[in-house]
């Protein structure tokens, strides 16, 4: 994250993964990310004991890294998988209302992490997380969030609504910059947000504005959804660090299942819905593979790969999403389409690119 999460929608659970990290790793991929000048011990694996908040914990110390082909590799994987859950999505909305299906997809994804959670936070180390900090992720990154995403697309072309989402690093960036002292140096970074403000722009104009009213108010409520998980992210960063991820996430998902659930209880109880094989794929495949599998797989590229690699993340994502949409869903696509995607992938690329070490 998803979030949240390199940034696919749907890595809203990796985004409190790189909150939760312990500081030193945190920073590391924060700076990298950003644009920030980094050294190289930034990459090296953490200490066994970290002080936090006036007690020890303890915490796995990074193994040898992977073979690149194994990192690019599993890169790619992950970037299917997040790419897929778009277009995922919208399929199961065929047969379930949104809040519905976002609800059941998180119900199931908080029963397999209270399964693994218990192992996770062992192995990766940390402290439990106090309350205040699992409950604005539950409030925040997986219920507001999501069901902004689900609720747009009903009325949004999957890729659309991913295209549009990519924003999210560029938010954090911004976010960083302001509250988090990593400060964004030189031009590159702000050339590089003007270039996702015109590519986002061009899709309003142009796709958006051609899908009638009704879709140009919900691409302009869906700009919420990575907002708020910019600003579930940040306060992760601040307040968290050092705490267990897997443990925020499993109390996360809980909390956010309920919330997504009472959703559907409130607003749609006289809705249509059929649980058939289309709805019941979509929710086992989201939840398993796109939410418990995509965080695990990232969380572990995050200790053991650089960042500025695991940045490809976020230009991969969207672009499959795309071919996805059109491949499975019969999304149409036009030239506008791809344009205002590659202005944004642009300006992406521009803010994530690693700064040069200073001489």
């Amino acid at each position: 994250m998803p979030a949240s999460k390199p940034f696919d929608r749907h890595a809203t659970s990796a985004s409190v993964a790189i909150a939760n990290l312990p500081a030193r790793n945190a920073r590391a991929h924060l700076d990298s990310t950003l644009g920030i000048t980094t050294s190289a011990r930034h990459h090296a694996a953490p200490s066994r004991v970290l002080q936090g908040r006036g007690r020890r914990m303890t915490t796995a110390a990074d193994s040898r890294p992977p073979p690149k082909w194994v990192a690019y590799a599993l890169i790619g994987v992950l970037s299917l998988i997040w790419g897929s859950t778009w277009i995922v999505i919208a399929k199961g909305l065929g047969s379930l209302p949104p809040f519905t299906s976002a609800g059941a997809r998180f119900l199931l994804a908080a029963l397999v992490m209270a399964l693994v959670a218990p192992s996770l936070a062992r192995r990766e180390g940390g402290t439990k997380p106090r309350a205040s900090i699992w409950i604005q992720v539950g409030l925040t990154s997986f219920s507001a969030s999501y069901a902004i995403v689900y609720w747009t697309e009903t009325r949004l072309p999957s890729a659309l609504t991913c295209i549009l989402w990519s924003v999210f690093p560029m938010t954090m960036a911004v976010s960083s910059h302001l509250f988090l002292g990593h400060r964004l140096r030189g031009a590159r970074p702000w050339i590089g947000f003007a270039l996702g403000f015109v590519g986002v722009v061009l899709l309003y104009a142009t796709d958006v504005r051609a899908l009638g009213p009704e879709a140009f108010v919900a691409a302009l409520v869906l700009l919420g959804s990575p907002l708020v998980s910019c600003y579930s992210t940040t306060l992760l960063k601040r307040d968290g660090q050092g705490v267990s991820s897997a443990l925020v996430n499993r109390n996360g998902m809980a909390l956010g299942a309920v919330l997504l659930c009472a959703l559907a209880f409130v607003f749609e109880r006289d809705a249509p819905r059929a649980w058939d094989a289309t709805a019941v794929a979509s929710i086992v495949y989201l939840a398993l593979v796109g939410t418990v599998l995509g965080f695990g797989l990232y969380f572990w590229l995050l200790r053991h790969v650089p960042a500025h690699e695991l940045s490809l993340i976020s230009y991969l994502t969207p672009a499959l999403a795309v071919v996805l949409g059109a491949v499975f869903g019969g999304e149409k696509l036009t030239l506008f389409t791809l344009a205002g995607c590659a202005t944004i992938l642009a300006g992406v690329y521009l803010v994530l690119r690693p700064a040069k070490p200073r001489g």
